[in-house]
C-alpha cells in the first residue's frame, strides 16, 4: 500500500457514500485510511495503530457502512465499541455524516441517562450499534439486544478502553456475540495489554501503522514552561489566554477539583465564554458543553482527562496542558484535540518541579525534547508558599527513591527515631505535661497521710 489513492473513488465505495464523503470535505485519504481501508474492504480482521487526530473513524465506518448498505431487519449486524459517551456520540456524529444518503440505522447506547429512550430505539429496529461497553451488556442482558445477526465488531480508542478497566466486559461481549464475524481494532498505542487483546479478539489480522506509537502530530508545534507554583501558572494561563492567537482552547487538569477552580477563575477575568467538563456533570450538561464549544459560541474548555480521547473539533487552535498528565500516553490524546484534518495547533505544557521528572518520561515517550521556552514578562512569579514546597520536595523525594530505592533525601526517618513520621508535623507534648502534673499530686498526698500519721 505504498501508493496512496488520491481519491475515494479508488475503493470503489457506493455512489451513496460517496456523496457524502465529498459533501464532508474530504478530498484525499489520510495514511491510515489508505492502507486501512482496501484490507477492511476485503473482509480482512484487522490492527489499526495510529495516534489521534489522523482519520482513524472513517477508516473503520466507512467499510462497515459499506457492508451494511441498507436497513435490513430488526436487529443490529454491525456493533462498534468506544471507552466514553463522549467518543460513542462523536462516532454518532460520523456516522450520520457518512450514511445521509441511505436509510441506515444508527443507535448510540452509552450510561449517564435512563435508558427508556435507547430501548426504544433498538425496539423500532437498528443496523448499526455504538456503544461504551457497560451501557451494551446491560442493555443484552436486559433481552433488548439480539446478537445473532452481527457481522462487523469494531473497538475504538481499545488502549483507553483497557485503562478504564473495561476487560471483563470485553470478554463478556466477545461471548454473546457470534463467532463468525470481521474483527476492526483500533488504538493510538500498542501496549502489552493491547497486545494480549487483540490475540484474543483478532484472527489472522493485517496490521496497519502509519506512525511509531505515540507519536504526536507533525502538525502540531509544542512547547513548555517550567513554572515554580500553582499561582504562576494561573498567572501564566491568564496571560496567555489574552493573546488574540488564542483562539479556541482546550486546557487539561488532572482533577475535576482543579477544573472547576480554573474555570471559576476564567469566568471571572473577561477572557471569552468558558464551560467545564469532566466526570461529575450530568450528560446533558457535558454534550451541551461540547456543541458550544464545536460551534465557536465557547472560546474555552477547561477539562479533565474525559475529554482527550476521540472528540473531533477540527478547530482547536490550542491546548495547554495546565496539570502533566500522569498517564503519560494520555499527553499525546490531549494535544491531538488540536492539529487535526492537517491543521496546525500548537500544544503548550505547564511544568511545576514536581512535574519535571513525568514530563521527562513524557518526552521519552514521544521521543523528542520539547521546546522550554522563558516565562514572558508581564507573568506575576509569587514566592511559593512553604508548604506547596514542601509537598514538591516530598513529591520529588519519591521519584528519586522510585529511580534509586537507596537514594535518602530530606524527608527520610532519622536514625535513632524510627517512629517519627517524617511527613506528620510534631505534637505538643501535652499529655507529658498532664502526666507530671498527676505525678505530683500524688505524691502531695503520700507526704500529707505521713505527716497526719
Amino acid at each position: 500500500m505504498s501508493d496512496t489513492p488520491q481519491s475515494f473513488e479508488n475503493f470503489k465505495l457506493n455512489k451513496q457514500l460517496l456523496l457524502a464523503i465529498n459533501e464532508a470535505g474530504y478530498e484525499k485519504p489520510t495514511p491510515i485510511q489508505a492502507q486501512a481501508l482496501p484490507l477492511a474492504l476485503a473482509g480482512h480482521d484487522l490492527l489499526g495503530i495510529a495516534q489521534t487526530g489522523t482519520g482513524k473513524t472513517a477508516a473503520y465506518l466507512l467499510p462497515l457502512l459499506f457492508k451494511l448498505k441498507y436497513a435490513q431487519g430488526k436487529h443490529p449486524r454491525g456493533l462498534v465499541l468506544a471507552p466514553t459517551r463522549e467518543l460513542v456520540l462523536q462516532i454518532t456524529d460520523e456516522v450520520n455524516r457518512f450514511a445521509k444518503y441511505t436509510d441506515l440505522r444508527s443507535v448510540s447506547l452509552y450510561g449517564g441517562v435512563g435508558p427508556k429512550s435507547q430501548i426504544e430505539a433498538l425496539q423500532e429496529g437498528v443496523d448499526l450499534i455504538i456503544s461504551t461497553p457497560g451501557r451494551f451488556l446491560d442493555l443484552y442482558n436486559r433481552g433488548e439486544i439480539f446478537t445473532r445477526d452481527l457481522k462487523t465488531m469494531v473497538m475504538d480508542e481499545a488502549d483507553k478502553m483497557l485503562d478504564m478497566g473495561f476487560m471483563p466486559q470485553i470478554r463478556s461481549t466477545l461471548e454473546v456475540i457470534p463467532v463468525k464475524r470481521q474483527n476492526m481494532l483500533f488504538s493510538a498505542t500498542f501496549s502489552g495489554r493491547v497486545e494480549v487483546l487483540s490475540q484474543e479478539f483478532l484472527e489472522f489480522p493485517e496490521r496497519v501503522e502509519v506512525t511509531p506509537q505515540a507519536t504526536t502530530a507533525e502538525t502540531i508545534r509544542q512547547v513548555k514552561y517550567a513554572v515554580p507554583n500553582l499561582k504562576t501558572k494561573i498567572h501564566l494561563l491568564e496571560f496567555l489566554l489574552r493573546q488574540q492567537e488564542l483562539k479556541r482552547v482546550i486546557v487539561f487538569t488532572k482533577s475535576r477539583k482543579n477544573a472547576e477552580a480554573v474555570s471559576n477563575y476564567l469566568g471571572r477575568r473577561d477572557l471569552g465564554e468558558v464551560k467545564v467538563i469532566h466526570a461529575n456533570k450530568g450528560q446533558n450538561t457535558r454534550i451541551h458543553s461540547m456543541d458550544l464549544f464545536k460551534a465557536g459560541d465557547v472560546r474555552i474548555l477547561v477539562a479533565t482527562d474525559v475529554a482527550a480521547r476521540g472528540l473531533d473539533i477540527t478547530e482547536v487552535s490550542h491546548v495547554i496542558n495546565f496539570d502533566v498528565p500522569l498517564i503519560y500516553d494520555d499527553y499525546v490524546h490531549r494535544i491531538g484535540r488540536t492539529g487535526r484534518a492537517e491543521k496546525d495547533g500548537e500544544a503548550i505544557t505547564f511544568v511545576n518541579p514536581a512535574e519535571a521528572y513525568h514530563f521527562d518520561k513524557i518526552e521519552g515517550i514521544i521521543r523528542m525534547q520539547v521546546v522550554e521556552l522563558s516565562l514572558p514578562e508581564g507573568v506575576e512569579v509569587p514566592p511559593t508558599p512553604f508548604v506547596e514546597k514542601q509537598e514538591y520536595e516530598r513529591e520529588i523525594d519519591l521519584q528519586k527513591r522510585k529511580e534509586n530505592p537507596d537514594f535518602k533525601g530530606a524527608f527520610h526517618e532519622k536514625k535513632g527515631n524510627p517512629g517519627t513520621n517524617p511527613f506528620k508535623p510534631t505534637e505538643k507534648k501535652r499529655g507529658n505535661k498532664n502526666s507530671k502534673a498527676k505525678k505530683n499530686r500524688s505524691q502531695l498526698k503520700t507526704q500529707s497521710k505521713y505527716k497526719n500519721k
